[in-house]
């Protein structure tokens, strides 16, 4: 085990992805069929960053458990500097044009609710994981 995990079983988080119930059960379709193994957040300010070893409890639409998630690999980069190789990781979408419209339309709705701007320098978390149980 690398030295940086953390050993205990405490969830770093308990989350859905996305932001409407509709999104949380198509992302969670997706890390359950094992096209999913990535994905990327922006923490502001005074929020917990995830580190490598973490579990997360992942939810439903309705807020359900649906799967243990382990992190397995953290980077940070601008919005401008994530690649392709990283985001197809997410598993959504058909080309880059496609993954970079739909999340430039999600941190702006994100952004709005959460009081930040979003622009092209904007730090991403990048975030890989693997699915360590499923409910």
């Amino acid at each position: 085990m690398d030295s940086t995990e953390k050993t205990n079983k405490d969830y770093y988080e308990c989350f859905a992805f996305g932001d409407s119930p509709e999104m949380a059960d198509e992302l969670l379709a997706l890390v359950l069929a094992g096209k999913k193994t990535a994905t990327v957040s922006i923490l502001l300010e005074g929020e917990q960053a995830p580190a490598v070893g973490d579990l997360s409890l992942v939810l439903d639409g309705h807020g359900t458990p649906a799967c243990v998630i382990k992190t397995v690999h953290l980077e940070t980069v601008k919005f401008c500097d994530l690649t392709w190789d990283m985001v197809k990781l997410e598993g959504e979408d058909e080309n880059f044009e496609q993954w970079k419209s739909g999340n430039i339309r999600y941190w702006t709705r994100d952004a709005a609710r959460r009081g930040y701007i979003f622009t092209s320098q904007t730090p991403i978390t990048f975030e890989r994981f693997e699915v360590v149980e499923i409910l």
